[in-house]
């Protein structure tokens, strides 16, 4: 099977692109069982088993251990980005944002494990497959969201601010959005369309966080596919078929932060080295580029 992007492409948590939101649920399962966790996710292992991918499943559980297949420092990184957000969303509620969307919201699970004030309304945008899976899953565990969730079932390539408006949504009222580990998977015009569509919905004093990834120079591409391949192989030796590189849109777009701080949000951000060493973690790099993130909240002026 072929998991190269291609417009109008599908899937579910199981395959293609919706696989890597999995993998992620994996990496937090694995990082919320540490010694002293620095973010925990109860429901990432049972939607985890709940996809059936069986060598995920180990992982998640702990039946089986990471081994070569998820480097110690990606594990890490999976913790580290889900205290960023969480993070994020706690300062901004607190602040008195009483409307969020998470877009892209795959197997997150902050609907129902963030202790979210009374009269938070919080929107999940995602394909429609992605969405009936969690909420299933969830309902069939007996989790009960901790916020009003409300769906908004839609392509982020297509006309997604429809969808969520008949959702309920009200851009006369700020809010916080998110998008993790998301813009790396959009093609470059559809991610400018999607930060445009965020901006033009945002009231004053809305909330943004996302990552923002410098681009590589051809030989720094190259290298990260390399590593993307290499991941593949190993993983594929043991059963499972996931084409990391053909997932992500390579070569030139534009920066995040410049983009957005142009259309007027500020922003501050963080690298994700000063994010290891700042919650007492090593970081060595690696070959698949991330030494050049950044994450970045800012506020709508």
């Amino acid at each position: 099977m072929s998991d190269s992007r291609h417009e109008g492409d599908s899937w579910d948590p199981a395959s293609s692109v919706g696989a890597t939101a999995t993998l992620a649920a994996t990496g937090r399962a694995i990082a919320s069982r540490a010694d002293r966790p620095l973010s925990t996710d109860p429901f990432a292992e049972p939607l985890v088993r709940a996809v059936g991918v069986d060598l995920l499943t180990r992982l998640a559980s702990g039946e089986e251990a990471p081994g070569e297949l998820l480097d110690p420092m990606w594990i890490d990184g999976a913790a580290v980005r889900a205290g960023f957000y969480d993070e994020y969303f706690l300062d901004a509620t607190q602040a008195g944002i009483a409307q969020v969307v998470i877009l892209a919201s795959g197997l997150d699970s902050r609907a129902y494990r963030l202790p979210w004030p009374g009269g938070t309304v919080l929107y999940e945008v995602d394909r429609p497959p992605v969405l009936e899976f969690k909420t299933r899953t969830l309902a069939g565990l007996g989790a009960e969201p901790t916020a009003e969730r409300r769906v908004a079932a839609a392509d982020l390539r297509e006309d997604w601010a429809g969808v969520l408006r008949a959702a309920g949504f009200d851009p006369s009222l700020p809010t916080a959005w998110s998008a993790e580990g998301l813009l790396g998977y959009l093609p470059p015009e559809a991610q400018d369309r999607l930060l445009d569509t965020v901006t033009e919905l945002s009231a004053p004093g809305s909330r943004i966080a996302t990552e923002n990834r410098p681009n590589q120079r051809a030989g720094e591409e190259n290298r990260t596919k390399r590593g993307l391949d290499r991941i593949s192989e190993l993983w594929r030796a043991h059963g499972f078929e996931l084409d990391h590189a053909r997932l992500r849109y390579f070569g030139a777009r534009n920066e995040a932060a410049p983009y957005l701080a142009r259309r007027g949000w500020v922003l501050h951000g963080v690298g994700i080295r000063e994010l290891f060493t700042a919650n007492g973690l090593p970081f060595d790099g690696d070959e698949l580029g991330t030494d050049g993130v950044r994450y970045i909240r800012g506020v709508l002026g």
